[in-house]
């Protein structure tokens, strides 16, 4: 097939899927390259990339059951590109109390949730004890969940308040029942870009210090990256790379998500001037990218459906992707800044789009371990079945802790 497709593909890109096919690491330069790939390189390249997913990781397609909790939305770092952030005494500020955390993680393992994504913005009366009082809280709880919790941003923010080793307060919070960490604040890891994106936040090698310690922990993490603002084809193959080489020396990334920027109600595109978001065409060359240049590497390639939407998400799973991501219930980042996808995808949704590209669904932890294969969808669970499931496991796992 690939030699027919041969004829409309530029030699030069005809060279590097080949390569990729064969096993061989794709250089940063190749990448760089087929990130401008248009036309029939680029049909090319989907092909490829999803032929690299078939081979390496099969036909499943997973999800997890989860939901975000973002514990406050005040936050001074001052970030071009967010929309979220609010000052204290903007009349939409908040700043949930325990109670309302554990409300949130009560409903959310009602709905069959596993895991609890944690994250907030930084504010400035929180420190180190704050953060761990929370955990230690919904663990004490809710000892089955698995606690998602505090981006490398938050991670530094606490540390620095902790006058402890940065490697003792990750195991402090490890201690406290912090399960892994989100890889965001991530952005393009780049000063340059950082610098106009977001110059209060952590630099590249605070970001890469955090992440490399967490692994050396046994503290896994997943990897992100942001596109289509003001970065050049470049800086994604730099980012690209970095995280390669990260993955190399620790193996502790979970995996990678590509995230497109939402640039609706945000600064760095309505004063500063930067790009609309990503086109379509830039979302598959992405992932198609990722799966070819983190190939035995980081088996993971998710699609944020918040960002691209269901349609396109189920695109870029026959681009090289083979996670869907998670239900997350509730989802402020992206919306504040402009998102029109929504906040929850159902299991059953999750299921029903799967199986429309021929897939199949498969339910997973935090960490990747198969929960339920769904095979046949004359055997998916009606609800009241989802539920007495769910129920079961959450009160095998409370026996097993206690």
């Amino acid at each position: 097939m690939f030699e027919a497709m041969k004829k409309t593909v530029h030699p030069e890109v005809a060279r590097i899927l080949e390569a990729c096919l064969e096993g061989r690491e794709l250089p940063e330069a190749d990448a760089e390259r087929l990130l401008v790939a248009e036309g029939g390189d680029l049909h090319a390249l989907m092909w490829a990339a999803d032929t690299v997913r078939r081979d390496d990781v099969g036909d499943d397609v997973t999800y997890v059951v989860c939901r975000n909790v973002n514990f406050t939305n005040v936050c001074y770092v001052g970030c071009s590109f967010c929309g979220f952030a609010r000052h204290k005494h903007q009349s939409d500020a908040y700043d949930h109390d325990i109670s309302t955390l554990l409300d949130k993680c009560a409903e959310a393992i009602e709905r069959g949730a596993t895991e609890i994504c944690m994250q907030g913005g930084i504010h400035p009366k929180k420190n180190h004890d704050d953060y761990r009082r929370v955990v230690l809280a919904i663990k004490e709880r809710f000892p089955e969940l698995h606690l998602h919790a505090f981006s490398p941003e938050e991670i530094d923010w606490g540390h620095r308040k902790s006058d402890m080793e940065l490697q003792d307060y990750l195991q402090w919070l490890m201690d406290a029942g912090v399960g892994s960490l989100p890889g965001t604040a991530a952005e393009i890891l780049d000063d340059e870009i950082r610098d106009i994106l977001s110059p209060r936040k952590i630099k590249t090698q605070r970001w890469v210090e955090i992440i490399r310690t967490a692994h050396g922990l046994g503290l896994p993490t997943t990897s992100t990256l942001m596109y289509g603002h003001i970065e050049q084809p470049r800086h994604v193959a730099a980012h690209l790379g970095l995280i390669r080489e990260i993955q190399k020396e620790t193996g502790g990334f979970t995996e990678f998500v590509p995230l497109g920027y939402i640039h609706e109600m945000n600064d760095l595109y309505n004063v500063l001037g930067s790009r609309p978001g990503s086109t379509a065409f830039e979302d598959l060359r992405l992932v198609a990218v990722s799966r070819l240049f983190m190939r035995s590497h980081i088996q993971n390639i998710q699609v944020s459906w918040v960002k691209m939407g269901h349609k396109l998400g189920q695109m870029a799973l026959s681009a090289g992707a083979n996670d869907f991501g998670g239900t997350l219930m509730e989802e402020s980042i992206s919306r504040e800044s402009g998102s029109q996808f929504g906040e929850n995808t159902s299991p059953e949704d999750f299921r029903r789009l799967i199986r429309e590209i021929g897939r199949t669904p498969v339910e997973r932890s935090t960490l990747y371990r198969s929960l339920r294969r769904f095979d046949d969808p004359a055997l998916d669970p009606a609800d009241a079945e989802d539920k007495a499931f769910r129920a079961s496991e959450e009160a095998s796992r409370l026996s097993v802790a206690l």
